[in-house]
């Protein structure tokens, strides 16, 4: 999609006052990195990098909302809470400018073209951006950020293990992260699918999530589910699938196992209380469930913290 298509979703920036803030930068390798921003505060931060037009960038707001500022700031625009951006102009430099509000969590990647062609050539006719066709266009794209995606940022994002194997854990993450970002497809593009062009469908949605959510101790059916934001079983399944990559308990599952690992992180609970927490009745239950998610017990995720 191309940016000039976006502009009467863009408004002008309405303060420029507010503090600077500082990317905590983690260099992959030559060309490639990744970059962490958590404003805790009670005010907007801005963050800037000059970047040239060498590069593509992947913007991802995990938490909050931030706003990316274009043309020396005159424009903004929007990345909501769960949202992502894709830019890529060859044509002029895209320097980062973005206005952070608070309590919002952000993830950018950083990666020139020609590594980027490196880690995609067999892919090139799959993402569209890559195709001989539009490698000299800019583009522009923005989309959902599925709960595997999740994850990986929280991953990046609250890393607390050894300093010295930061560089090596994030490379793998973001690896991670740019598999699952294109393993996704078109099949959330509003223009190829007419249940997302339906905004009281797409609202819909986004309730059945917030009340999984809300209730993952004892969740409600999928049939439950559907009466409850009055929509018919097979629209949930399907528009849930549309938006999100996965499934209600797909989603659900992936949403419970990052809960469970923050609370064993804060050391506040033992193992059974925080399987209970997320809505396993038994210890052995849990367990088995977290070693699926993260290839290891409770207990030794907690003993590798220390």
């Amino acid at each position: 999609m191309n940016l000039n298509k976006k502009n009467s979703n863009i408004s002008k920036v309405a303060d420029k006052n507010v503090a600077t803030g500082t990317f905590l930068e983690t260099s992959i390798e030559s060309g490639f990195l990744v970059m962490t921003y958590q404003n805790e505060f009670d005010t907007p931060k801005v963050l800037e990098k000059a970047i040239d037009n060498s590069f593509i960038q992947f913007h991802f707001c995990l938490k909050g909302t931030t706003q990316f500022c274009f043309n020396n700031n005159t424009y903004t625009l929007d990345i909501p809470e769960e949202n992502s951006l894709l830019l890529y102009n060859p044509q002029r430099d895209l320097p980062i400018h973005m206005i952070v509000q608070p309590n919002t969590w952000v993830v950018s990647v950083l990666i020139s073209i020609k590594k980027f062609h490196a880690l995609f050539s067999h892919e090139a006719n799959y993402i569209t951006f890559l195709n001989d066709d539009n490698k000299l266009k800019k583009y522009y794209k923005d989309g959902f950020i599925s709960p595997s995606m999740a994850i990986v940022l929280n991953q990046i994002i609250n890393y607390n293990l050894n300093s010295n194997l930061r560089e090596l854990y994030c490379k793998a993450k973001v690896y991670e992260l740019l598999s699952l970002y294109f393993n996704r497809g078109e099949e959330a593009n509003v223009e190829q699918c007419p249940f997302l062009a339906d905004e009281s469908n797409v609202i819909k949605i986004k309730q059945a999530k917030d009340i999984i959510i809300k209730r993952m101790a004892e969740p409600p059916t999928l049939a439950e589910l559907a009466t409850e934001i009055d929509i018919s079983l097979k629209k949930l399944k399907e528009g849930f699938k549309q938006i999100y990559g996965t499934t209600v308990y797909g989603f659900l599952f992936d949403y419970k196992m990052e809960v469970a690992r923050k609370l064993l992180e804060s050391g506040t609970n033992n193992v059974n209380e925080v399987g209970l927490k997320v809505g396993y009745s038994t210890a052995s239950h849990f367990i088995a469930a977290f070693k699926k998610q993260y290839g290891t017990t409770p207990k030794k995720y907690i003993q590798s913290l220390n």
